[in-house]
């Protein structure tokens, strides 16, 4: 639990590495700080002592605090050999395999990693950068969170693209911002998932989305490229959208209801593997089987994929090789070797899950 000394410090150091003040702003003086957070006068001058003594701050006597040139004094102390990530998740689905790749690589090259988790809330992502800040990491790689939302923390990308410090995003990235990226040509490789159901046969498909997140988007444009491909039953498609944040099991109801139609389609895409195998697992509650009454598809090539019944269709996600790229990637950038962004062409993989349409 942080002390309110701490409290104080981290607040003040939060609002200046967040752009709250800059560089020879003044500061409020001790007296609004002590209101500002509820301690003593003590409490605020050892917080203050603490963040002149890491250029953070500096005096003028008898003028009041101003914020110090802290980015310039970063770049002079930095070298803690620390690789920053972020992610959206960490424990889960195919983050492991990201960031064990970017691990071999950095390790190799005498760097240790620090790994943040935003589940995909801004807020969370927020706190994530400005702790990479203040514990001076000498890289970033970054999993944009909702990447397809506008993002209130364009402000710290800014500060850290103004501070020199190497970034790279993997599987999306803002498109207001040039880091360098590594990703997957979402939208074509789910264009070809999508014709491989429609050339079995299939006309009625829903297809799932979530679609905060810039995957989402182009994996469900992918969809709908598909089907602009043959107008005659274009009116036939169907699509599920959600975000990350809503209630999963009204979504599940809803398309719990879409199957429960004497029209219902014979297919579903979905967003991804993991999706995939919940709704799964809704098609036989409902008494359908897999893939005779309703064909199923997902995206990532989840480790559990193959060893589900039926087994899953799918693309495949270069996980680890997305990890080990960006890791090499990130060391040239520390080297200040220049980079280009990469984008896998993924392959499909057909298993049990989906097939030709059998006559009713």
């Amino acid at each position: 639990m942080e002390t309110k000394y701490e409290t104080v410090k981290q607040g003040i150091k939060n609002d200046i590495i967040s752009g709250k003040y800059q560089v020879s702003d003044k500061l409020p003086t001790e007296s609004e700080l002590m209101n500002q957070f509820s301690v003593s006068r003590y409490t605020v001058r050892r917080a203050i002592g603490d963040l002149q003594n890491e250029h953070y701050i500096y005096r003028i006597q008898g003028g009041g605090m101003y914020v110090d040139d802290w980015q310039k004094e970063r770049v002079v102390q930095v070298n803690n050999k620390m690789v920053g990530v972020i992610t959206t998740h960490i424990a889960d689905y195919i983050f492991p395999n990201i960031i064990s790749g970017i691990d071999r690589v950095v390790s190799n090259n005498g760097y240790s990693i620090i790994i943040s988790n935003t589940h995909n809330n801004h807020d969370k992502e927020r706190q994530s950068l400005i702790r990479m800040l203040d514990i001076n990491v000498d890289a970033l790689i970054v999993e944009p969170t909702q990447s397809a939302l506008p993002n209130p923390n364009l402000d710290i990308y800014r500060r850290i693209k103004e501070s020199g410090i190497p970034t790279l995003f993997i599987n999306a990235h803002y498109q207001d911002l040039d880091f360098p990226y590594i990703g997957t040509a979402d939208m074509a490789a789910e264009q070809q998932l999508t014709e491989y159901l429609l050339k079995q046969g299939h006309e009625r498909i829903l297809g799932a989305f979530q679609i905060d997140d810039v995957q989402g988007v182009h994996r469900m444009n992918g969809f709908v490229q598909a089907y602009s491909k043959h107008p005659e039953i274009s009116y036939l498609s169907e699509i599920v959208m959600y975000q990350s944040s809503d209630e999963m099991s009204k979504i599940f109801e809803k398309i719990s209801t879409i199957l429960s139609r004497d029209d219902r389609p014979t297919a579903l895409v979905c967003y991804n593997d993991q999706l995939a195998i919940q709704l799964i697992d809704i098609i036989r509650s409902l008494d359908l089987k897999v893939p005779k009454d309703v064909a199923v598809v997902g995206f990532d090539d989840y480790q559990l994929s193959k060893f589900i019944e039926p087994s899953l269709t799918t693309m495949n996600h270069e996980k680890e090789k997305m990890g080990i790229d960006a890791g090499n990637m990130i060391i040239k950038m520390i080297q200040n070797e220049d980079v280009k962004s990469m984008v896998y062409q993924p392959e499909m993989i057909i298993r049990k899950s989906s097939g030709k349409l059998l006559e009713k």
